[in-house]
């Protein structure tokens, strides 16, 4: 499915980064694993503010775009093609995981939220934005299955060992490409897991 949407000869998202990682991007170090990542606007932006970027997505038409953008821009970033809900990432390899609009099936959201969280490093942070279960009445983006968007419970329980540094839900307007635009409730997180 994703290959198909992002054949396109434009961004599907754009390629400006997501307002939230910019407002939090000074909390990120070391190596950073974002999943999900799609062409890699958040990607290169991250790479262009001297991170160290690992972007993985299931799509690989994606992930070229993504290559193209961060050549285009010149910065580096590592890709791999990987099936999020089998991704288990090496224990205490990164410094951040960052999560942006990336909606799963419950059972696989927690899997790959476990797993993620395990990769970090002591003291790294997990920062995430996707569309609140309120969303679903909206159209301006995010799937129409609700299980597959964000509680803030949800994302306490997913991340419960975790010290919570941020944790709202809150209606928002987003304008990334055509994938998301328009006014949206969203549920924002960034969580460090202890030293």
């Amino acid at each position: 499915m994703w290959d198909d949407v992002y054949a396109k000869t434009d961004y599907h998202y754009g390629t400006t980064p997501n307002d939230f990682l910019q407002a939090h991007v000074s909390l990120l170090g070391g190596r950073v694993l974002s999943l999900g990542e799609g062409e890699g606007r958040n990607a290169v932006f991250m790479a262009a503010q001297g991170l160290d970027v690992w972007a993985v997505d299931g799509s690989e038409v994606g992930l070229r775009k993504a290559q193209a953008l961060a050549d285009a821009r010149s910065v580096r970033i590592e890709t791999e093609r990987v099936e999020l809900g089998d991704f288990s990432p090496p224990v205490a390899s990164v410094g951040a995981v960052v999560s942006i609009f990336v909606h799963l099936l419950p059972d696989v959201r927690r899997r790959l939220h476990q797993r993620s969280f395990a990769a970090l490093q002591p003291g790294g942070v997990f920062l995430l934005e996707g569309y609140a279960k309120a969303q679903l009445s909206r159209r301006t983006g995010g799937p129409k299955n609700v299980d597959m968007l964000f509680s803030l419970a949800d994302l306490r329980e997913d991340f419960a060992q975790a010290d919570v540094v941020l944790a709202q839900e809150i209606d928002r307007e987003v304008c990334e490409g055509h994938g998301h635009s328009g006014l949206a409730s969203v549920v924002q997180i960034i969580v460090r897991k202890p030293a």
